[in-house]
């Protein structure tokens, strides 16, 4: 089953996709984005691989026989793909090149311009899973592409009050939040020629940090090519601090937020930034969405972020020491 149905509670789409379960535990000794697994080709920097197991399709199925007036179905439309970082098994972000990190950036980019000449597709998330505490299955360096034939809700939000924002005062919400943030200077981690990484304000995790483009860009594309580079840098380091906060491979979700694609114009208030969302609050502990999370949308941060920014400072400084 692969569908989409309509909660109407929430204004928002769920992506029903009971065929994921099937989903396989890969063997430790075979991995299918390895070099030599007649999966990927022989000789790859990075590379673009279809999901197997796709939510969404460009050819979905027809959706069960089970909507009411009430009760809406809808194809589950879409693209799914998996974007490999690299041949190598067992690095990480931090550990490559920023040139190879400038050939993933590239890839983001082409496969964004790809996506968006389907009119079909309206959002286009690129984001990466790491670690198996956030339900990953498969250990090779990657992340996903996912093409929504909606805008989700909480994207959704996010234009909502960006555009409020820009109606009331005229300027961009985001460049305001990141310019109020290098004003105040309390909660920046680092920043190079085009972008600041901060743990903002209003965090809800831990060391949930942002990555803001210094300059107002809708979207990835927009970027030139030395700010590609920029941003190569940038995620590179950000993934870096992490992993020394413990001196671990740091579990993150990795999230980018731009303007959608096929649905009008938000360039004007709508700007390019990575959201990280690391499940731990400390070396050992988790940090739970747990009822008033999850079930209220009232997120709540256990810790000080101006406390925490001071943690990742040091972390982001012992990582440029060894790198």
């Amino acid at each position: 089953m692969a569908e989409l149905r309509y909660n109407p509670l929430l204004k928002d789409w769920v992506m029903i996709a009971s065929h994921r379960q099937n989903r396989p535990q890969m063997p430790r000794d075979w991995c299918p984005f390895c070099p030599g697994s007649g999966r990927v080709p022989d000789h790859y920097d990075v590379y673009k691989y279809d999901n197997d197991f796709p939510a969404l399709s460009q050819h979905p199925p027809v959706p069960d026989d089970v909507a009411t007036e009430l009760f809406k179905t809808a194809e589950a439309y879409g693209k799914c793909e998996v974007i490999l970082y690299s041949p190598d098994h067992y690095t990480t972000i931090p550990q490559l090149p920023t040139e190879h990190v400038r050939k993933l950036v590239d890839l983001w980019c082409e496969r964004f311009e790809e996506l968006s000449r389907d009119q079909k597709i309206k959002y286009i998330f690129i984001f990466e899973n790491r670690g198996e505490i956030v339900g990953v299955t498969m250990p090779h360096p990657h992340g996903q592409i996912y093409g929504y034939s909606y805008i989700p809700k909480k994207i959704a939000i996010e234009l909502e009050a960006s555009r409020e924002h820009y109606e009331t005062r005229g300027t961009c919400l985001i460049c305001d939040l990141m310019n109020e943030e290098i004003k105040e200077q309390k909660r920046v981690i680092f920043e190079n020629e085009d972008f600041v990484t901060v743990l903002p304000f209003f965090t809800d995790y831990p060391y949930g940090m942002y990555i803001y483009s210094k300059k107002h860009v809708p979207a990835i594309t927009d970027f030139n090519d030395g700010e590609r580079t920029s941003l190569a840098r940038a995620i590179k380091d950000a993934a870096g601090t992490l992993d020394a906060l413990f001196d671990y491979q740091f579990p993150y979700m990795m999230c980018m937020h731009q303007v959608p694609v096929n649905s009008g114009d938000h360039s004007g208030y709508y700007h390019f930034h990575i959201e990280f969302y690391p499940p731990m609050r400390s070396r050992e502990k988790q940090k739970f969405n747990a009822s008033s999370e999850t079930g209220a949308w009232a997120p709540c941060n256990p810790t000080s972020p101006e406390e925490k920014a001071v943690e990742l400072r040091q972390a982001y400084e012992r990582y440029k020491a060894v790198k």
